[in-house]
């Protein structure tokens, strides 16, 4: 595991788990495209693949630096999905003891806590389409998402030709003005027209 710092592969051998070849390809080429499409079967990892270049770049970053601010945006289309990746991000946050801040941002949560994470966002923040329109609709929202690096959309197959969809593409474009470098990463399952699910991507 050369690819992987010590305190990650660490963690995969005491889950007694190997990294598989396209979760390797994702550390390895984090910086090199500024889209990428990972399709793979439910339950075969694909959600940890997209969160690792985050969660790798984010413990260098906050170990050396002073880094505050949002540094990851999650976006699912199920509010539900949102709180249940939510959880399964918590547990290895926790058991590597990475000094990284998760938190949901949906039509559930209370105002005491968007009008916080809106002055002080946490370092990865997973969201839906329609919050996220909400969050760019601020006056500050440059300031939120001016310090953004990736985008992970899940389930992008389920996105790409409907209203929902087109609403994200208008959420993505304006979050590529805020953050002109920000690298975009799209999950899905099996899909029979992977080309036209990356341009969608790619916008």
């Amino acid at each position: 595991m050369k690819s992987v710092p010590p305190v990650f592969a660490k963690w995969f051998k005491k889950k007694g788990w190997q990294l598989r070849d396209y979760q390797r390809d994702m550390l390895v080429e984090k910086d090199q495209h500024d889209c990428t499409l990972l399709i793979a079967p439910t339950g075969a990892g694909k959600t940890l693949s997209g969160f690792l270049p985050s969660l790798v770049e984010l413990d260098a970053l906050l170990s050396t630096s002073n880094f505050t601010g949002l540094h990851t945006l999650y976006i699912s289309p199920l509010k539900a999905l949102t709180q249940d990746i939510h959880r399964n991000l918590l547990q290895p946050i926790e058991e590597m003891g990475l000094p990284i801040t998760a938190e949901t941002r949906t039509g559930d949560t209370p105002s005491h806590k968007r009008q916080r994470q809106r002055k002080k966002p946490p370092n990865i923040l997973l969201t839906t389409p329609e919050s996220l329109m909400l969050m760019l609709s601020y006056a500050d929202a440059d300031k939120l998402f001016g310090k953004l690096k990736r985008v992970i959309i899940d389930e992008t197959h389920s996105l790409m030709a409907n209203k929902r969809g087109d609403l994200l593409s208008l959420a993505l474009a304006r979050l590529s003005v805020f953050s002109p470098h920000c690298k975009r990463i799209g999950l899905s399952a099996t899909v029979a027209f992977p080309e036209t699910l990356g341009a969608w991507l790619a916008g």
